[in-house]
């Protein structure tokens, strides 16, 4: 069984592997059909991320908040639950964050803890409908999560552009954050912000609790076979129903890390991504914490590779898209080098025979 799971890991890091190697191959036909100095563009995609320290921070400035969003994803994912309202809990969290950082007179160290677990509160609210929906009604999880991040947004419009609106911007944002709530920045010349420890605890957090905890031992039989979860005395429902309020909390944590890491007010004019980003890089992942910072690593490094390639070159941006699409095809795709590993499998298992048979 060792040398299966060994067998098994080592085929997810060789098929992850190909894929972004294929998906890269394919960037680089493109590249050459559409530009005039097709290597010189390639190598700003693939080497200009790493040219000026503001690029190498901006990398690590990108990862920060899918880190949140892809753990979250990854429990409820392992649970049986396709839940995609992390996109919601991060923009509504990111709204309560910025109402706790305007409203609220705290000292600095205290403030942004308090602004960030409100945020995951709020979060994880928004993430619970979807989870009540599915196990007392047997609403369709992914339907219902779809249709939760417009309720999170248009909540959210409300009172970014009401109550909470500064006239005085010129547009659409909310007043500032008191100083006391932000982030402190860690390193010059970037803006990496104290948030990264928060995000490396969340991807520790997360490994703990799936691989470490009895609670990750019910969320993977929930997820795998919840008839015999139930029959095994697991209460499916609540397991499914906390295991979501965690996803939304680490997803509304994430909101509000970004909020006081990155920005001074309020500014998202719509939902921001970071909680689809976060389905992909669960995915690309395989669901697994532990991969998570490697996944978000791979896609924040492509995205401003991309930017990098698009300011400097004749190549537009949209072809992070297309590399981003092919390696998610070829990751999720069951069939692809599942036929080297079933070999390398059996050619074990027959060893082991082998020996047994010896002894």
């Amino acid at each position: 069984m060792n040398k299966t799971k060994k067998i098994e890991a080592l085929f997810f890091v060789i098929r992850d592997i190909c894929a972004i190697g294929i998906a890269l191959l394919i960037s680089l036909a493109l590249i050459f059909a559409v530009s005039q100095d097709g290597w010189g563009a390639f190598r700003l995609f693939i080497l200009g991320p790493l040219q000026t320290v503001s690029r190498m921070g901006y990398i690590v400035e990108k990862m920060i908040p899918l880190m949140f969003t892809g753990v979250g994803v990854c429990l409820m994912v392992r649970c049986g639950q396709m839940n995609m309202s992390s996109e919601g809990a991060f923009y509504l969290g990111g709204v309560a964050c910025a109402a706790a950082a305007i409203y609220l007179p705290l000292p600095a160290g205290v403030h942004p803890l308090v602004c960030m677990i409100f945020a995951g509160v709020v979060g994880a609210l928004a993430c619970s409908v979807t989870a009540v929906l599915h196990t007392k009604f047997h609403a369709l999880t992914i339907v219902t999560s779809l249709m939760m991040n417009y309720i999170c947004l248009y909540i959210g419009q409300y009172f970014i552009n009401h109550p909470m609106w500064d006239v005085a911007s010129g547009y659409q944002a909310s007043y500032k954050y008191t100083e006391s709530a932000l982030l402190p920045r860690l390193f010059s010349r970037t803006n990496i912000h104290a948030g990264l420890f928060f995000a490396i605890a969340v991807v520790i957090f997360g490994h703990i609790l799936l691989e470490k905890s009895t609670f990750g031992y019910r969320i993977k039989m929930v997820g795998t076979n919840p008839r015999f979860a139930k029959y095994s005395g697991i209460n499916v429902t609540a397991t499914i129903i906390i295991c979501e309020l965690i996803g939304g909390f680490l997803a509304g944590f994430g909101g509000a890390v970004e909020q006081l890491g990155m920005y001074k007010r309020f500014e998202y004019s719509g939902l921001s991504g970071h909680g689809f980003d976060g389905v992909m890089i669960a995915v690309i992942a395989g669901n697994n914490p532990k991969y998570i910072p490697l996944a978000a690593l791979f896609l924040a490094y492509v995205r401003v590779g991309a930017e990098a390639m698009a300011r400097m070159s004749d190549v537009p941006p949209e072809l992070v898209s297309i590399v981003q699409s092919v390696v998610i095809m070829l990751v999720v795709a069951e069939k692809f080098l599942a036929g080297w590993k079933h070999r390398v499998i059996a050619k074990e298992s027959m060893k082991d025979l082998a020996l047994t048979e010896v002894k």
